[in-house]
């Protein structure tokens, strides 16, 4: 039976893991680089790679040395998002927020210990517009993620979280008894609010989607920091509580778990 725990087959964890880390990676990776990250024998590789390359989810450089997603494996991810029926909601929600509050809106849901981008509506006055779509990271230092570690007990979101907490910016929260104060801060007001602990120049406001329990989606709002004092913060709060408590009940309406 598929529910049943089964000793993972090795080649296809292995291309799993391939594909994984290239995805994660800044630019193109060589074989060496990719040995360093895996642990795979570089035989394995190899012919890993060359079977990937031929089937189209791996691409090549000019040189054929380094390599890179390719366009297959955008196909399986458009695929998931086109077959997610409550995605239609939250697209309808993304774009009442944005003309409501006027900031970028996201929506994400939770993979573990870390979230995944699955729409971006981008402020319409926005220098670079960037869809995060797709984008996965760890679930401490976005507002995101802590507004979905929120709806968890602590031993519940302790065991999503590695040893120790990754930082990618000065104010990244990385001692997990303060993530554990933030949390309450979370619950007690009932939205999450991060200043540049993910990226540096960005706040944002987040909040949890409650159609399922625990929830694993959840909105949020990303402003310039410098815009972010309290008043501003409210008012994109007041806000997103008020569009995600609509779009819990519109999901929950439609049987969508």
């Amino acid at each position: 039976m598929l529910d049943q725990p089964t000793p993972l087959v090795k080649s296809a964890e292995r291309t799993v893991r391939i594909l994984e880390t290239l995805a994660s990676a800044p630019g193109l990776l060589s074989i060496a680089e990719l040995q360093t990250l895996t642990g795979y024998p570089r035989s394995s590789l190899h012919a890993l790679i060359r079977t990937l390359r031929d089937l189209k989810w791996v691409q090549a450089d000019e040189t054929g040395s380094a390599f890179g997603i390719g366009p297959h494996a955008l196909l399986s991810g458009t695929a998931y998002l086109d077959k997610d029926p409550a995605l239609a909601y939250a697209d309808a929600a993304l774009e009442d927020l944005r003309a409501e509050i006027g900031y970028t809106i996201h929506f994400a849901r939770r993979d573990d210990g870390h979230v995944i981008y699955l729409a971006t509506r981008s402020s319409r006055d926005s220098i670079r517009i960037v869809s995060r779509v797709g984008r996965r990271l760890p679930v401490h230092l976005t507002a995101l993620g802590q507004a979905l570690l929120a709806a968890l007990t602590p031993a519940e979101a302790d065991a999503l979280l590695p040893a120790e907490l990754v930082r990618y910016t000065p104010n990244t929260i990385t001692d997990r008894a303060a993530l554990h104060r933030e949390l309450d801060a979370v619950r007690e007001r009932g939205w999450a609010f991060e200043r540049e602990q993910g990226t540096e120049g960005v706040a944002c406001v987040a909040v949890a989607v409650d159609y399922r329990i625990p929830p694993t989606d959840a909105i949020s709002c990303s402003m310039p920091a410098h815009l972010a004092v309290d008043d501003e913060v409210e008012r994109v709060a007041t806000a997103m509580v008020a569009h995600t408590r609509q779009l819990a009940v519109s999901l929950r309406r439609a049987g969508i778990r």
